[in-house]
């Protein structure tokens, strides 16, 4: 049987366990016509590039499918017949990816990186010595009046 990534996208005011319930529902119309959901992530909730239907953001899911084309055209019928998903997509991959997906790699590298910087307040965050206060490649700075005429320098 094919393998298919499957992302959908629901309202933002919808709920989490809301989210759940559609997740479960469409996983249970694939698994009436014969296939499998080896994998179900929850991205979160994100910000949409441009406007989806009067929305600004959604909550993004992907699952992973090894079912036939025909569960596929089910889950998309039903998908489309919903309110509360505004988009889907559903793309046919050579094999599943095991683990996590780059969505997940990506959120968690990013709180790695902000626990990292400290937000700002001391060593290594913005606008820390590693940005541009201090960067280790330079040598340090002239003073600003070195090598100007002493009437230059505000001495008299």
């Amino acid at each position: 049987m094919p393998n298919y990534e499957h992302v959908f996208l629901t309202r933002q005011d919808v709920t989490s366990q809301q989210v759940d319930a559609l997740t479960a529902q469409f996983k249970s119309v694939i698994e009436a016509h014969g296939g499998t959901v080896s994998k179900t992530e929850y991205w979160g909730v994100k910000s949409l590039q441009y406007r989806i239907k009067k929305n600004r953001k959604a909550h993004f899911t992907l699952l992973n499918i090894t079912a036939p084309s025909a569960a596929l055209a089910e889950v998309g019928r039903q998908q489309s017949l919903s309110e509360d998903v505004i988009r889907f997509l559903t793309l046919s991959v050579d094999e599943l990816e095991e683990g996590q997906s780059a969505m997940l790699r990506k959120s968690d590298r990013d709180d790695r990186r902000d626990d990292d910087r400290g937000f700002g307040f001391g060593g290594g965050g913005r606008g820390g010595p590693g940005r541009f206060g201090g960067d280790r490649d330079r040598p340090p700075r002239r003073d600003r009046f070195e090598g100007a005429a002493p009437e230059e320098q505000g001495e008299e």
